[in-house]
């Protein structure tokens, strides 16, 4: 994993306001399923600090501010790195949502053609990260495409409301949410409570969300562990798998799609438990709506783009650190 991160006063000026920009990008990925805030992170060069900023949120920190003060313990935990980001994902989730839930509701196939592109620009910017790839590699690939088809395509679990089910979602979506490939609202999705917890946004309903919260804090700080020791350890592994779980999700994001059995919830809120993909000139005719091809790959190049430019940012924010160390 990175090394230590260097010391506040050695960040470079623009360092926080780009972080806080990273952090509103990760938040936005994570209002929509099958987007992984954890694969932005990762692209835009912050995904490892991030992993040992979590990783080292334990208990012997109260020590250190008990000893030598809040300074040196806000430091040892490397918190202005953490507050700036967390601050851009709650900006990005709250200015965000009632705009995204519009979107998904008015113009369903433009932003899924733009995460698609995402998604796709995600999948050559990892793979282009390995400098080998044998047969356990291929092979990881391979079971993590299978698995992602597999959770894709199996029917979302209908969970009714209450405190446990909100508390145990947020761990899960938590633990996703920091795995690039894997999106914490993709989970959410497969739980049945994605419109729940985006509702819970747009209302404020403070006590939906300081459940979700809390169990998404418990997720972090548990997952954080697991995840460093396999990314230390299985390092390429972890991540072909990865990898291959985000090329079986892309049969999620697909936008022209025909739904096959469709159930309703006691507000009216619509739940597809089961679909199949369509070319565009199929959805036309089956589902009798404009297909929008143009407008549609000209989302799906533009979610590419973006990656790239990503990926361009990370690179320099990598450099840039090498020369402050």
């Amino acid at each position: 994993m990175a090394d230590a991160p260097p010391p506040c006063s050695s960040r470079s000026g623009r360092f926080y306001p780009l972080l806080f920009a990273k952090g509103m990008a990760v938040g936005a990925a994570d209002l929509v399923p099958g987007v992984s805030g954890g694969t932005i992170a990762f692209i835009s060069g912050i995904y490892e600090e991030l992993i040992d900023t979590i990783r080292n949120l334990r208990p012997q920190l109260l020590v250190v501010g008990y000893r030598e003060g809040f300074g040196a313990m806000w430091r040892e935990a490397n918190a202005t790195f953490l507050a700036t980001l967390l601050l851009g994902v709650l900006c990005s989730v709250f200015s965000l949502a009632r705009l995204i839930a519009w979107v998904l509701e008015e113009h369903p196939i433009l932003i899924w053609s733009f995460f698609f592109g995402l998604i796709v620009g995600s999948i050559v910017f990892i793979a282009r990260r390995y400098t080998r790839f044998d047969w356990p590699e291929k092979l990881a690939l391979a079971m993590g495409t299978v698995l992602g088809f597999i959770i894709v395509f199996s029917p979302p679990l209908q969970m009714h409301y209450s405190a446990p089910v909100v508390f145990f979602s947020g761990a899960l979506a938590a633990c996703a949410m920091i795995l690039p490939g894997i999106s914490g609202t993709f989970i959410l999705m497969l739980l049945g409570m994605y419109r729940t917890i985006l509702d819970g946004v747009v209302s404020g309903d403070v006590v939906l969300l300081a459940t979700f919260a809390s169990g998404a804090v418990a997720g972090l700080l548990v997952f954080s562990r697991l995840l460093s020791w396999l990314l230390h350890h299985y390092h390429d592994l972890t991540m072909t798998t990865m990898t291959g779980f985000l090329i079986g999700s892309l049969a999620l994001i697909w936008p022209w799609k025909l739904p096959l059995e469709v159930i309703y919830d006691e507000q009216g809120r619509e739940t597809v438990l089961s679909f199949e993909n369509l070319l565009p000139w199929q959805y036309e005719q089956i589902m009798g709506l404009g297909a929008h091809t143009m407008a549609a790959a000209f989302c799906m190049a533009l979610g590419l783009v973006l990656v790239l430019g990503l990926e361009s940012v990370g690179n320099r924010g990598r450099t840039s650190l090498v020369a402050q160390r």
